[in-house]
C-alpha cells in the first residue's frame, strides 16, 4: 500500500470533502437525497474534529468527523477509487484513538444502511435501528464503537 497520512482537516479542505461526499457511489438511487446539496462547510470543519487520510501527493482518500460532545461519528467517507485499500479501517482506528483521548467510552454511529457491514467489520456492534425521519425514508442501523 502507498504512503497514507491522517491529518486534521482545515476549512481549506471543505470543497474537496464536499466533492467526496457528493460523488460517493454509496449514495446513488434511493439514497441520493441524503447528499443532494450536502456541504462539508469550513465552519463545521473548524468546530469539530475532522480528519482526512491523504496520500503522498496530498490527494484526499477519505475522512471522518467526530462529534465529541455527542460522542457520535457524524461523517465517514472513503473515495470510491480508494475503497478496499484499508483507508476506512485506518480512519476508524484513528477515530477510536481520538475518542479515547477526548475521554469518551464509546462512539455512536447512525449508519447508511449499505455501510453497516463495514462498521461491523471494524469493531462496531449493532445497538438498534433509527426510524425514518425527514427526507430520510428508510430505517438506519444504529451501532456503537467501544473505545475505552
Amino acid at each position: 500500500m502507498f504512503d497514507i497520512t491522517v491529518r486534521r482537516a482545515t476549512a481549506d479542505d471543505s470543497k474537496r470533502l464536499t466533492r467526496l461526499v457528493r460523488a460517493s457511489r454509496a449514495y446513488r438511487g434511493d439514497y441520493a437525497s441524503m447528499v443532494d446539496g450536502y456541504q462539508v462547510g469550513g465552519a463545521y470543519i473548524e468546530h469539530h474534529p475532522v480528519f482526512v487520510a491523504v496520500d503522498g501527493s496530498g490527494r484526499v482518500l477519505g475522512f471522518y468527523a467526530l462529534l465529541v460532545d455527542e460522542a457520535e461519528l457524524d461523517l465517514a467517507f472513503v473515495a470510491d477509487a480508494a475503497q478496499g485499500l484499508g483507508i476506512g479501517r485506518l480512519l476508524m482506528e484513528h477515530m477510536a484513538g481520538e475518542a479515547r483521548a477526548a475521554g469518551l467510552a464509546s462512539v455512536r454511529v447512525v449508519a447508511h444502511p449499505p455501510a453497516e457491514e463495514f462498521y461491523l467489520r471494524t469493531g462496531a456492534v449493532r445497538t438498534g435501528t433509527v426510524p425514518p425521519t425527514g427526507r430520510i425514508h428508510w430505517a438506519r442501523p444504529e451501532l456503537r464503537y467501544d473505545v475505552a
